[in-house]
């Protein structure tokens, strides 16, 4: 009988908050996807829960910090 390979790797643990679109803004210094730094994507997995949860705490204010993008496909259908 298989085990469920599901159950065996669930952690405990505050997922991370990467959308896989992982890009760091020039100027304000953060991941375009999820808002984090560089320094807390590289200590993601060594943060405890509490450092976790406090970073994750602070990414909605953090996406005001990223300027609308002027070009792209978004820029040509305006026109």
């Amino acid at each position: 009988m298989a085990e469920n390979t599901d159950q065996i790797w669930r952690r405990d643990e505050i997922e991370s908050p990467c959308v896989k679109l992982c890009a760091i803004h020039p100027a304000a210094g953060i991941c375009v996807g999820c808002h984090r730094t560089r320094d807390e994507i590289a200590a993601w997995s060594r943060l405890s829960p509490a450092a976790r949860r406090a970073v994750m705490a602070e990414l909605p204010a953090r996406a005001g910090q990223l300027k609308e993008r002027r070009g792209g496909r978004a820029a040509r259908l305006a026109e």
